[in-house]
Order: structure tokens, then sequence, then C-alpha cells
């Protein structure tokens, strides 16, 4: 088939995500990220219950969990250049095996809450690490077309997933097991990770080769990420509308007390938006071609905090599932910002660039979830919501138009490469 008949034949009939899954390295890169995530959600829960067991301290056992997310930005920006110095396999069985290691030492009965925490935050420091060479590896796995695309999607669709039935199995877990037991899962699914990572992938060598010190290149590569107009303005799509999504979800439970209802009105809310989003990528994943998810980019991206509006009428429990649902709906753009971001980067560049934009993709949620709390605290839950619909869809449709100022989407012809390593002509 000629060059032309396979482009056309990409652009019309999508791959679909059973394609992913044909690609062997692929599935030890899911299997292990399925392992390694439903251990992580369950340590996070059964760590928090053991600080508070240990301390009786409220504000020790929030901050236990808080910690998951503060180490993002400091790991991904002072170690970003790791993915890009190192061969990526072995960059990601180490991650795997320090984690493995700080786990081991919390499961052991004299470990003091200090290093407990200690030990939150240097896995916390060490995720972003190893998801942007994750990230970076799968353009090497799938190549930089469709399939890098549907991959990627497959693993934020199993990560929402994961957190809807992760929390219900630990705490289901934590009623028949001590705390430290339950942790002790998350040191074998490091350690089953470490090993699916290993003999599952293939070695390839590194995507530059390390000169300076490695904070030094660290730093160097998110300036060269955020000096180029395109990058940044692709990157801050990914970030700013995420800030502003979260704000329902930081306020669940007081909003669930004003409108009256009880602990399963809660699980309701806390899981409408994921679902909307899960359901709405696997959908655009599935059914439209590469062409039409680089169409919706930006119109989804201006018009994905829109449905927050409706909270100005302080809905009921059915209308505000409805709003949640539809907004996480709204997310599904990401698919074609993945495919323009990993046409964009440079090869050399792509681990940090990668590893810069999920640090700071968690940055930016944990802040935004903060600052709806303490507006909260001076405004009713319910004109909070509505207030971030309103801010966040000005800042969406100004981030939008200077996304296309800066050519933010690459052009309409460019060069990629499948599943099967053969060039792909994109039009």
């Amino acid at each position: 088939m000629s060059t032309e008949a396979r482009a056309a034949t990409t652009e019309a009939a999508p791959q679909g995500y059973g394609a992913v899954f044909r690609v062997r390295e692929f599935r030890a890169v899911f299997a292990a990220h399925l392992l390694s995530l439903l251990g992580v959600i369950v340590s996070e829960i059964a760590l928090t219950v053991l600080v508070y067991e240990l301390t009786k301290s409220p504000l020790l056992s929030a901050l236990t969990f808080a910690l998951g997310m503060l180490p993002y930005l400091i790991g991904g920006t002072l170690f970003a250049g790791v993915a890009d110095r190192y061969p990526a396999r072995r960059v990601l069985v180490v991650c795997d095996l320090i984690c493995a290691g700080c786990v081991a030492v919390m499961i052991m009965p004299g470990t003091p809450v200090a290093a407990l925490l200690a030990l939150r935050v240097l896995i916390a420091a060490i995720a972003p690490v190893f998801t942007g060479t994750r990230m970076a590896a799968l353009t090497d796995i799938l190549g930089e077309g469709d399939l890098y695309v549907l991959g990627r999607s497959i693993l934020r669709i199993v990560s929402q997933s994961a957190q809807l039935a992760g929390f219900g199995v630990g705490g289901v877990l934590l009623a028949v097991v001590s705390p430290r037991s339950a942790i002790t899962i998350t040191l074998c699914t490091f350690l089953a990770s470490a090993l699916l990572l290993r003999f599952g992938t293939k070695a390839r060598p590194a995507r530059a080769r390390g000169g300076a010190t490695l904070m030094r290149e660290s730093l160097s590569g998110a300036r060269q990420v955020f000096a180029d107009r395109r990058i940044r303005a692709q990157i801050l799509l990914f970030w700013l509308p995420a800030m502003f999504l979260v704000a329902p979800e930081a306020l669940a439970a007081p909003y669930a007390e004003s409108i009256g209802a009880g602990p399963a009105a809660l699980g309701l809310l806390m899981c409408a938006m994921p679902v909307g989003h899960i359901c709405a990528e696997v959908w655009v994943g599935a059914r439209l071609s590469a062409a039409t998810r680089s169409r919706i980019v930006f119109p989804a991206a201006a018009a994905g905090l829109l449905p927050y509006l409706g909270y100005a009428i302080a809905p009921g429990l059915g209308l505000s599932v409805l709003l949640l649902v539809l907004a996480g709906a709204g997310g599904a753009y990401v698919l074609g910002l993945d495919q323009w971001f990993v046409a964009t980067v440079p090869e050399e560049l792509r681990g940090r660039a990668m590893t810069l934009m999920t640090a700071g993709l968690m940055t930016v949620q944990g802040a935004g979830m903060a600052l709806a709390g303490l507006a909260a605290e001076f405004w009713p839950v319910h004109q909070v919501v509505t207030g971030a619909g309103v801010i966040g869809t000005v800042v969406s449709v100004l981030l939008v138009w200077e996304a296309r100022r800066a050519g933010a989407r690459p052009q309409e012809k460019t060069e990629l490469r499948d599943g099967t390593g053969h060039d792909v002509t994109a039009r």
C-alpha cells in the first residue's frame, strides 16, 4: 500500500484501541502501569490511616495524603533530565526499585512518623520522572502517530478508572488487614512492575548525551521548553483548564451537605466527572480519526468549563451529576493535544518536556483544589464553582487565542511513524 493510501486509511478509519494492544511491549507497559497504580492508591489510603493511628492527628493524616501531590513540581523540575540522559528502560526499572525500597522501610514496625512522611515525599518526587520517561518511551514503542495517542489515552483511562475502584478496594482491604499489611501490597506491585518493564520492553539508547550536571541539564530543559512559544501554549492548554476543572471535586463534601444529600450522593458527585471523561475519551479515541481529534482541541478546550455555569442556580443532585459528567467529557480534547505535543517537541527534549508537563499538571490541580477551598471560606460553594466556570472559561478562551497565534497546532502535513515502523503522512 502506498504512503498516500495508508494516510487516507488512517484518516478515514481510526485504528482503535485494539491495535495498541497488539504491540507486545505496550502490553507489558500497560500491565506494569495497572499494577503499580492500584498499589499506590491502596498505599495512599493505608498510609493515611497508619499515620492517624500512630499520631491521632487529623492534620498529619491529611498532610500524608497531600504529600502525594506537593513534591511533583520539585521532582519534575530538578530531576527531569534523567528522562533523556539515561536509557528509558533503565530509568523506569530503577524508579520502581527505589519506590519499592521506600515502601519496604515503611512497613517496618519501628519506622517513625517523620520517616514515613519523608519516604512519601521521595516516592512522590520520583513519580513525575517515571511518568515522563514512560510517556517519552511510548513514542519508541508505538511510534509518533495515532497509536501513541491511543496508548496515552489507555493509560489515562486506566488511571481514572483505578482511582474509582482503588479507593473502594482500599477501604475493604483495611477492614480485614492492618495498614502496614495493606502497604505491603504496594511493595509487591512495584517489584512486579520493575520485572515487567525489565523483561517486557527493549533496551534503547538514551535520547541525549549528558554534559552538564543533572540539575543544570534539567533546568536547561525547562528553559528550552518554555522558551518555545508553541510548546508553552500546548503545556498551558494541558494545565490551566485542569486547574479550574477540579473545583467541584475539592468541594464535593460541603456541596453535598448544602443540598441535603447523604454519603451515597457524595460518592456520585466524586465519580461523575471521571465517568464523563472516561466515556468521552473512549468514544473519541475509538470513533474519531487523528485529524478530527486535532480539529476539536480548540473548541473543546474553550467550552469545557461552561457546564459549571449551571451551578449558578444551586442545582440538586441529579443536575449536578449531569453537569459534572459534561465537564468531564469536555476533557477529551487532550487526545488531540497529545498528538500535537509529540509532533512539536524535539526528540532529544521529549523526556524532560513530558516530565515537566506531568509535574505541572499535578501541581496546578493541587493549587486549584486549595484555591477552591479557600474561596469556599468566603462564598457559598455553588457560587465558587460558578466562578471557577466563568474565570476558567475566560482563561481558556484567551489561551486558545494565544495558542492559535503561536501555531500550537502543527502543520497539516506532518511526518508521523505508526506502530509498525512505517512512515505515515497525516494530512
